[in-house]
């Protein structure tokens, strides 16, 4: 666990930051190689090089305000600590919601087909999402519950302990490696299987979100962070929405094998 990559005095560079940067620069340049493989122009890759980029601006905008209001009473009772937001990193589903939004209204703009682009992209936002997860364990953040089992880790940074709340000194769920491993698996799976064998436009993207939904409906159970708010007092928020996208791109995937080719 090493949350602060470089200090130098005062100033510092989180290795969140420098990972979750990683990823995004890994995950587009292989959307664009790819993209290029598959016959985009070079005007449409330029388009999509432009989409992406603006796409997760708008993710991370998604994802802080997605953070600020499952814990709308506390930041309205501690103000001050809005500021700790731009160095947590948010909720991913609050970040895919914005992504989603900004993505619609760019497709819509640049006038791109978006089955083509989202599912050249999709084996690619899962690899970028395991290396942010990574930078989630080196900051300590969406940590686990109590564990007794061999897979235990256990956090020592006081600074992170500050920021993120991970308690410290205590054997835990390793969950941010375990959804790392899990986006690993996934992006291997849509990219070098499902890939070359699909069957309709649309079915890689969906294909992403019904995996991904159901694993993060499970590791849910695990997770120990407290800032992740509850629906009905029964499910964490972002077990309710993976539940509404699972059965969304189940419903999605159906229609579109019926309707769809790849082309």
């Amino acid at each position: 666990m090493f949350p602060k990559l470089i200090q130098i005095g005062s100033f510092y560079i989180p290795t969140y930051g420098m990972l979750v940067t990683t990823g995004v620069i890994l995950g587009l340049y292989l959307t664009i190689r790819l993209a290029a493989k598959t016959g985009f122009s070079k005007e449409e890759r330029e388009q999509t090089t432009n989409l992406i980029i603006y796409t997760i601006i708008g993710g991370v905008f998604g994802s802080k305000l997605l953070l600020v209001i499952v814990e709308l009473p506390y930041y309205f009772a501690h103000p001050v600590e809005l500021i700790q937001v731009l160095r947590s990193g948010g909720v991913f589903y609050g970040g895919l919601l914005g992504a989603l939004f900004t993505a619609a209204w760019l497709f819509r703009k640049y006038k791109l087909p978006f089955y083509r682009v989202a599912d050249v992209a999709a084996p690619h936002i899962a690899l970028g999402h395991a290396i942010g997860r990574l930078g989630c364990f080196s900051a300590g953040c969406c940590y686990g519950k109590a564990c007794s089992l061999p897979i235990a880790v256990e956090f020592h940074s006081q600074f992170a302990h500050s920021v993120v709340g991970v308690p410290l000194n205590t054997p835990i769920y390793p969950t941010q490696l375990m959804s790392s491993i899990a986006l690993f698996i996934i992006f291997l799976v849509l990219r070098f299987y499902f890939w070359p064998r699909r069957k309709f436009q649309g079915q890689l993207i969906w294909l992403y979100v019904l995996i991904y939904s159901a694993f993060r409906f499970c590791i849910e159970f695990l997770r120990g962070d407290a800032v992740r708010g509850f629906v009905f007092n029964l499910l964490s928020t972002s077990q309710f929405i993976s539940a509404l996208l699972f059965i969304t791109a189940a419903v999605m995937l159906y229609r579109l094998s019926k309707r769809n080719r790849v082309s």
